[in-house]
């Protein structure tokens, strides 16, 4: 049996390329149709996003994708002094004092903390940064590999949610097949009823109500409905057995379910008494049930 993957999942790794710089790559998925791939990476790394994109391609197959690299510059910083900023400052300061017959030295501290006089600037030489490559892409893999725990992870509670569904709806097509024969009676009676009511008077014969009753059955009878309803839950838990890559699979196998509650519904829908309402009721459970289903197969990839 090969691992169910849910399409929803997060995993990073920390790594360097050289003392003076580090990075940490992450990676997070949710659902989607297909496989979209976002990348938010430094600039000028064009090259490298080449690269990653062929690489996820090759190792996932659904899911909305965004893989982040964030750099961690460690390079020394240097103080860099505007000397002249500070010059027109103190002169501007001096001119300002003799105009106004003033003594004093402008305060060296306050002038430092005046903007654009200092910065601190950290700078990665280009040798680093050509080393980028080499260092990310041999950790791909293990990426992939931890997002795909977490995935197989989330993917197996949601087949075991499955499973549960898919046991409610047999129970459901158990019962509608105990209640099926109590539905054709009650047709009967309600035709023969109704025909004794339109022909007051004039006799029926029993042959005509019996092909009549007969139609009218074969109309409503739910049982062809009931066995491919089986038929298809059957298939889903044999692919859920299987596992691999299933959601799209999944997802038309519930469609036929829903169109198979949907004409079971149709054909009952005219049926007076109580196995007739029962069944609509579980006609509609059945629906629920598969909508409920379907949801979570969205996440499936």
């Amino acid at each position: 049996m090969s691992a169910i993957y849910s399409m929803t999942g997060y995993a990073n790794l920390r790594g360097s390329v050289r003392e003076e710089l580090g990075f940490t790559l992450t990676i997070k998925s949710v659902n989607h149709r297909f496989l979209d791939l976002q990348f938010r990476l430094p600039s000028s790394c064009d090259g490298l996003e080449i690269q990653l994109r062929r690489m996820l391609k090759e190792r996932l197959r659904r899911g909305h994708v965004d893989l982040t690299l964030q750099l961690e510059r460690k390079a020394n910083v240097q103080i860099q002094l505007n000397a002249g900023l500070l010059d027109a400052y103190v002169k501007a300061f001096r001119e300002a004092s003799a105009l106004h017959g003033l003594t004093g030295e402008p305060d060296m501290n306050t002038l430092l903390r005046l903007p654009g006089l200092m910065s601190a600037e950290s700078s990665v030489n280009e040798e680093a940064m050509q080393g980028l490559e080499q260092a990310v892409l041999p950790l791909v893999d293990d990426l992939v590999a931890r997002l795909n725990e977490v995935r197989a992870q989330e993917g197996a509670a949601l087949a075991a949610e499955l499973r549960a569904s898919m046991s409610r709806l047999l129970t459901f097509a158990t019962e509608v097949a105990e209640l099926r024969s109590g539905v054709r009676e009650a047709l009967f009676e309600r035709l023969r009823a109704r025909l004794a009511e339109l022909m007051q008077g004039t006799s029926v014969s029993e042959e005509r109500l019996l092909a009549e009753a007969a139609v009218l059955a074969e109309k409503s009878d739910v049982e062809e409905e009931i066995v491919r309803l089986r038929t298809h839950v059957d298939h889903f838990t044999a692919l859920l057995d299987a596992g691999g890559e299933l959601g799209k699979r999944l997802d038309f196998l519930l469609q036929e379910l829903n169109r198979e509650a949907n004409t079971m519904l149709s054909k009952t829908s005219g049926a007076s008494g109580g196995n007739s309402l029962r069944i609509t009721e579980l006609g509609l459970e059945m629906k629920a049930e598969i909508e409920k289903a379907r949801e979570q197969v969205q996440n499936l990839e």
